[in-house]
């Protein structure tokens, strides 16, 4: 029940009706019993300042921060995580005495999935599609297993070369190289792990792949296919690598360990994973079966 007590959290981007975060972040509350709401907020990037100082207005204690804000927020925050400032992002951002806090929960969303797999990344090639704020968390997260070589793919050559340069001090630079969209007839066939995090395939472009159909047969069957869109499921992305026959993984689990990581620190207290995961595969599960509708926008 709302209430005048009621405490507001949420998540901003542009688009937002597509977000599971309020089902799986209302379900945690309401599991914990606490008087709090978590509520979806559709911001487009010219109003992102006027959001922000709205945010504090109203008293939110804190949001998710979502495609195309991750980076664009940072100069309206007061105070950044060292993990947030080394990858250049934010994902979560929380009221404090010194004013809105931002860190970044994504690494360890990102790689929840990837430490279940037996796998030896030491000698291993990861290719990423896209170089915006997800794209900066799937590095860290990539440095941080250990993969010999990182490769990020995108379309604009000046934006690539920036995303390149940022990475200087933080040691990865040797390991990290980018390449254009062109170039990806000749990395595929190294490729260990192939990462989308575009939102090619997100609704409203749930019929279109960042990658064609050709493209899939360069790709070894030793290849991981990881799309960080986690509605539809599957994506046209991960349609397409399951018909190769290779590891598919989605970013549902992704969603509820950043999810997780967030709210702990918004509470104060441990977040109750398993019910928030169940809380998202019910979720799909009756949409499946038509009781939601064909798409969450």
């Amino acid at each position: 029940m709302i209430t005048g007590t009621t405490q507001l959290l949420g998540v901003m981007g542009d688009p937002i009706a597509h977000s599971l975060s309020p089902v799986m972040h209302n379900a945690a509350i309401t599991h914990l019993g606490l008087d709090y709401v978590y509520l979806p907020f559709a911001v487009a990037p010219q109003d992102l300042a006027t959001a922000v100082s709205g945010f504090r207005a109203i008293g939110l204690r804190g949001f998710n921060v979502t495609i195309p804000h991750k980076q664009a927020i940072l100069p309206w925050l007061n105070q950044i995580s060292e993990v947030a400032q080394a990858i250049g992002a934010i994902n979560t951002v929380s009221w404090t005495d010194q004013g809105w806090y931002g860190t970044n929960t994504d690494v360890a969303g990102f790689l929840a999935p990837l430490k279940g797999l037996d796998r030896d990344w030491s000698q291993t090639t990861a290719v990423i599609l896209g170089h915006g704020g997800a794209a900066r968390a799937v590095v860290a997260g990539c440095a941080q297993l250990g993969f010999a070589q990182i490769q990020v793919v995108g379309r604009n050559s000046e934006k690539l070369q920036a995303f390149q340069a940022s990475w200087g001090k933080t040691g990865l630079i040797d390991r990290l190289t980018i390449g254009e969209w062109a170039d990806l007839a000749e990395l595929l066939p190294q490729t260990d792990l192939l990462v989308n995090t575009t939102p090619i395939g997100m609704h409203p472009q749930t019929q279109t792949s960042p990658l064609k159909a050709e493209d899939w047969q360069n790709l070894p069957t030793r290849a991981i296919a990881y799309d960080l869109i986690y509605t539809p499921r599957p994506t046209l992305f991960l349609q397409q690598a399951d018909r190769q026959g290779l590891l598919t993984l989605d970013g549902l689990e992704m969603l509820v360990q950043q999810g997780a990581a967030a709210l702990s620190l918004w509470l104060q207290q441990p977040a109750p994973v398993e019910v928030m995961r169940q809380a998202l595969l019910a979720y799909l599960d009756r949409r499946g079966k038509g009781e939601e509708g064909k798409d969450e926008g």
